[in-house]
């Protein structure tokens, strides 16, 4: 399984009021909640764990096939500088994480993936961000390749009426599109 997403960090700041009340109790469990309030950087944190939890969501909707809204039961870990853990109920999902001025990228994974390709980009105010997504994808592969989506809105890749034997994850917020590709497992 893998899951993705991406936190436009200039958006997040202009579009978001996570200071406002309750907000944080809504989203976060006890523990993030004080690591949010004790950091030295709030915003970040807050953003950091939201884009871990998205992240292993997507994974979970993979593995069981069913959408739900509960962050608050994906449980945030980090480890290091560049990886956490994510929790929820008995499974764990390993996460990588990218911090810039510019933005969050996190890649959650469960059973280690061998072969992974990771690809996140600029996409200007005037483009289709799905669209940028999806281009940026098939130039991974041949002109015959094309991205559908299941009845649970997951994506995977087609060939001639066949599905590739490959899991894939999209994400895309404000300036930035990103993508992650690995072989099923």
């Amino acid at each position: 399984m893998i899951g993705n997403d991406v936190v436009d960090l200039h958006l997040a700041k202009t579009q978001s009021n996570w200071q406002r009340n309750r907000f944080l109790e809504k989203l976060f469990t006890e523990e993030e909640q004080k690591i949010i309030k004790n950091s030295d950087d709030s915003f970040l944190q807050v953003w950091l764990f939201w884009a871990m939890k998205e992240a292993a969501y997507k994974c979970y909707v993979q593995e069981h096939q069913k959408r739900f809204f509960a962050p608050k039961k994906f449980s945030c870990k980090i480890i290091t500088n560049t990886t956490g853990l994510v929790e929820i109920n008995d499974h764990k999902y390993d996460v990588n994480i990218c911090i810039t001025n510019n933005y969050i990228y996190t890649i959650a994974q469960k059973n280690y993936q061998k072969k992974m390709v990771s690809e996140i980009f600029f996409i200007d105010k005037n483009s289709s961000q799905t669209k940028k997504v999806h281009q940026k994808i098939l130039s991974h592969f041949s002109s015959e390749i094309s991205i559908q989506k299941n009845g649970m809105g997951i994506p995977f890749l087609l060939q001639k009426n066949s599905a590739l034997p490959f899991l894939i994850s999209i994400t895309h917020h404000g300036n930035y599109g990103a993508f992650v590709i690995s072989e099923a497992v």
